[in-house]
């Protein structure tokens, strides 16, 4: 009842092993990083995907949403203060509208 097993071993030399043997880990799926940085979108495949998904985004939300990406690219490019520099403009045409709307009574009066 016994069997024999017969094992056959391979055996590299130093030369060999490293073009036989693939010793740069690519079977633990780990990229290295200049793997990861060609596999990300260009700016232009950015902008292609969210038309693309535009109408697939929540309008509303804290992430993945137009709310989220109009608050964070408003922040990257200071956009609160323009806006303040809108309102402030806005205000001084009410004001000067105002103004002219005196002005126009003053000059109906003195014409009586």
């Amino acid at each position: 009842m016994s069997n024999n097993i017969k094992l056959n071993k391979d055996v590299f030399n130093k030369n060999s092993y490293t073009k036989v043997i693939d010793t740069k880990f690519k079977e633990l799926g780990v990229k290295t990083v200049e793997e990861q940085i060609q596999e990300q979108p260009s700016v232009q495949e950015f902008f292609n995907m969210y038309n693309e998904l535009f109408f697939q985004i929540n309008e509303l939300g804290p992430t993945n949403s137009h709310e989220f990406l109009v608050k964070t690219s408003g922040e990257y490019i200071n956009f609160s203060a323009e806006n303040d520099i809108i309102l402030l403009l806005q205000a001084e045409i009410a004001t000067l509208r105002e103004q002219l709307l005196e002005a126009q009574k003053q000059y109906l009066i003195n014409k009586e």
